[in-house]
C-alpha cells in the first residue's frame, strides 16, 4: 500500500524522523487557514503540495511555493481538481518553507533478487533518481542491508561514507538513516525514501518529501494501517475483493481469469495474453488468485467479483488441485451461476486438473450449464476463452 505524501510525513515523525510542519486541506478556505497557522514558523512562506501517489507534480504545476495566506488559498484553488498522470487532486498538504542548502537523497526497500534490503544514497537528492542511477550511476551509493542487523550505527555510517558527504555532516545524515530505517522495521514497509532530504541554511537535516510503501500482508500486526487506505480512489473491485480476503487486481482485458497460487495464475495470464493475440489483441481482465485451500465459498465469492466487471466478455478458471479440491471448485462455479440465475450469460472455460479432477469433471458435466466449457489443457482453454471474449454480445 503506498501513502500519500502527507501520511509518510506523519509516520516519520512518528519515529523521531526530523520533518517540517504540515497540514492537509481539502478546500482553499482551508489551505488558508493552515497557511495562517504555518506560515509563521517560516516567515510567512508555505508550499502547497498536490497530494497523489505519482510523481512528476512539480512539472505538472502540482507544487507552489506562497507567501502569504492569500497566496496559499489561490495556489490550493488552482491545484485541487487538477489531473496528474490520471490522478485527480482531492487533497493538497500546506508545508512549513525550508530554506534549503543542499538537497540529497536516501531510500531503503526490498531487494527480491537478492533476498536482502538495499539502502540507496546520494549527495545529489532532488531530482528524479532513475535519471541519476542511468547518467551518473557513481553518485548513487547502493549498499546491501543484512535483515538481521539492519542498518545499525555501523551501517549507517557506510552508507553516509560511500555516498561521499562531507565529513562535518555525517553523523547527523547518519542518525536521521537510522530513524528511517526504524521506519522501514517497526512498520513493515517494503520501501522508505525521502527525496529530498535536505540540509538547511541552519544545518539541520530534514526528512523534506517522503514516500513510503507498506506491505499488506503484515496488516495484521498494524491495526491502524487500516485508517491509511485511500478508499475514495479505490477500485470498487478491489475493494470488493478485499472485504472477501481475495487476492485481486483490476487489468484493462476483457478474459477474466481465476487461478490459485500466484505462479500459476502469472502463467495464466501470459498464456490468455498469447492466445488473444489470434482474436483481435484479447487481454486478461484481472488478477485474482484464490489461494491453495480455497473452498466452493471462496470460488463462489471470485467468480461474483470478477463477473461484476463489464469489461470481462469471458472467464478462464484454471486450477491445479492440490490443497484446493478440484470438486470445492466445482461446486463453487456451480453454487455461483446458480445465484446469478438467467441474468448472467458470459461464457466460462474451466481448466482443472490434479486433486479430485475427476470429480470436478463430473460435477460440472452432471449440472451440464449452457455457460461452462470444460478444456483439458491450459492453452486450449486460453484459446477458448480468447476466441469467446471476442464474439459480440449477445
Amino acid at each position: 500500500m503506498d501513502l500519500f505524501e502527507y501520511q509518510a510525513r506523519d509516520m516519520f515523525e512518528k519515529h523521531g524522523v526530523p520533518v517540517l510542519a504540515g497540514a492537509i486541506a481539502t478546500t482553499p478556505e482551508e489551505a488558508r487557514a493552515a497557511a495562517e497557522k504555518i506560515g509563521p514558523k517560516s516567515g510567512g512562506v508555505t508550499v502547497v503540495k498536490a497530494q497523489v501517489k505519482t510523481g512528476g507534480r512539480g512539472k505538472a504545476g502540482g507544487v507552489k511555493v506562497t507567501k502569504s495566506p492569500d497566496e496559499a488559498q489561490a495556489a490550493a484553488e488552482a491545484i485541487l481538481g487538477m489531473d496528474i498522470k490520471g490522478h485527480t487532486v482531492g487533497t493538497v498538504m500546506v508545508a512549513q518553507g525550508a530554506r534549503i542548502a543542499e538537497e540529497y537523497y536516501f531510500s531503503v526497500l526490498l531487494d527480491r533478487a537478492n533476498r536482502t534490503y538495499l539502502a540507496m544514497c546520494s549527495k545529489e537528492g532532488g531530482m528524479e533518481i532513475e535519471e541519476l542511477a542511468v547518467e551518473r550511476p557513481e553518485a548513487l551509493a547502493r549498499i546491501a542491508v543484512d535483515p538481521n542487523t539492519g542498518i545499525d550505527a555501523a551501517k549507517a555510517q557506510e552508507i553516509v561514507d560511500a555516498a561521499g558527504f562531507d565529513d562535518a555532516d555525517k553523523a547527523a545524515i547518519a542518525d536521521v538513516i537510522q530513524k528511517l530505517w526504524t521506519v522501514y522495521r517497526e512498520e513493515d514497509a517494503t520501501l522508505v525514501e525521502v527525496n529530498p532530504l535536505v540540509k538547511t541554511e541552519d544545518g539541520d537535516i530534514v526528512a523534506l518529501d517522503g514516500k513510503v510503501t507498506l506491505d499488506e500482508n503484515a496488516g495484521f500486526r498494524h491495526a491502524d494501517h487500516e485508517a491509511l487506505e485511500d478508499t475514495a480512489h479505490a477500485d470498487p473491485l478491489e475493494a470488493a475483493a478485499k472485504e472477501k480476503n481475495l487476492n485481486y487486481v483490476k487489468l484493462d482485458g476483457s478474459v477474466g481469469i481465476i487461478g490459485n497460487g500466484a505462479g500459476l495464475v502469472m502463467s495464466t495470464l501470459d498464456v490468455v495474453a498469447y492466445a488473444g493475440e489470434e482474436f483481435g489483441g484479447q487481454k486478461p481482465a484481472n488478477f485474482l488468485d484464490i489461494g491453495g485451500g480455497a473452498s466452493a465459498e471462496v470460488m463462489a465469492n471470485g467468480l461474483h467479483i470478477i463477473l461484476s466487471d463489464p469489461q470481462v466478455k469471458s472467464v478462464f478458471v484454471n486450477v491445479f488441485g492440490g490443497i484446493t479440491s478440484c470438486d470445492a471448485v466445482a461446486n463453487g462455479i456451480v453454487g455461483a451461476l446458480d445465484a446469478l440465475g438467467d441474468e448472467e450469460n458470459r461464457p466460462l472455460v474451466v481448466r482443472l486438473d490434479g486433486n479430485n479432477v475427476e470429480e470436478g469433471r463430473r460435477i460440472l458435466q452432471e449440472r451440464n450449464h449452457p455457460l461452462v466449457t470444460v478444456e483439458p489443457t491450459m492453452d486450449g482453454a486460453a484459446r477458448r476463452a480468447a476466441e469467446l471474449a471476442a464474439r459480440p454480445a449477445n
